[in-house]
């Protein structure tokens, strides 16, 4: 999908990205944009317009309709399209590397910079909208949800949470942000699901996931979806990473969240590694990290 993009991106002219642009403003309040109303949206004439909606359809960038009305869309290579160029615009990115991740919610690219980075775009309400709308708080006072506002809202809560995390939590370093992607640190590291630790490693990984998540809540959030496929293990230490569920530590729901990661990665290690981590005291390790008063693993094993 973005690789498909970014071979087109030298063949878009400042009159195309004009034409995204006003459809992107249209769908503000409705799925589909009249087509009479994407002068006034992108300032183009109307000859230009259609000119620029061929050229755009053509390439993959926006969707038609004819039912009731002469109507266009984004398709998601659409919006990556804007976002790339914005980015591009910035100096923030200067071409894209290959796949590093690509998931239902997000698909993670290497992108080459001043140094490698990793851009990730996000894809919430693009496969399954109505289990997303029911579990985002983002979206539950919106009339009109498009799938682009779903995805933006999520790279602007994670987006949120590294700024405010960075450098005090291990979470990878934000770069830069723009409508649904976010430009952040190239991480060199082994997803944890994927890494096989020996007896000594594995107390000690967990003590480090665990430390994380208790400097994340001293410095103000829950991450709210932690497992074994969002923790990197590196020769460092570990990294946290996808926040767009992050919820701050005021939020009423953030003591629940925060036993429910406390057990979603505690669980993971009693499965995987039974014979050196016993029973744990979730509770306990959730009361201790959300007190700052964790120190050890131990006092919560049997």
């Amino acid at each position: 999908m973005v690789q498909n993009v970014a071979s087109v991106m030298a063949e878009l002219e400042a009159e195309d990205f004009h034409l995204l642009s006003g459809v992107e403003q249209g769908m503000r309040f409705s799925e589909f944009v009249d087509r009479g109303k994407l002068t006034d949206f992108s300032g183009l004439t109307e000859e230009n317009v259609d000119y620029r909606l061929d050229r755009c359809e053509d390439r993959g960038l926006v969707e038609r309709k004819t039912i009731q009305y002469e109507g266009f869309k984004l398709t998601f290579e659409g919006y990556d399209a804007l976002a790339l160029h914005t980015f591009v615009e910035r100096d923030t990115i200067e071409g894209m590397g290959a796949p590093l991740g690509v998931g239902k919610e997000s698909d993670v690219y290497e992108v080459t910079s001043y140094k490698p980075l990793a851009l990730k775009f996000h894809r919430e309400g693009y496969t399954n909208f109505r289990e997303v709308m029911r579990e985002r708080d983002y979206t539950s006072d919106r009339d009109h949800v498009s799938w682009q506002y779903t995805a933006r809202k999520a790279a602007e809560r994670e987006y949120e949470a590294l700024e405010t995390l960075y450098p005090d939590v291990s979470v990878p370093q934000p770069i830069d942000a723009n409508r649904h992607a976010i430009v952040m640190e190239k991480v060199d590291g082994v997803e944890l699901s994927r890494t096989g630790l020996t007896d000594g490693q594995v107390v000690p990984i967990l003590e480090l996931v665990l430390e994380e998540m208790q400097s994340a809540y001293r410095e103000g959030f829950v991450h709210a979806d932690m497992s074994e496929y969002n923790v990197f293990v590196t020769n460092q230490g570990v990294v946290v990473f996808d926040w767009p569920q992050a919820v701050p530590t005021d939020h009423e729901n953030a003591r629940e969240l925060l036993t429910r990661d406390v057990d979603n990665i505690v669980s993971y290690f009693e499965r995987k590694y039974p014979a050196v981590v016993g029973d744990v005291d979730v509770e306990g390790v959730a009361e201790a990290v959300a007190a700052a008063a964790f120190d050890s693993l131990s006092p919560y094993l049997d």
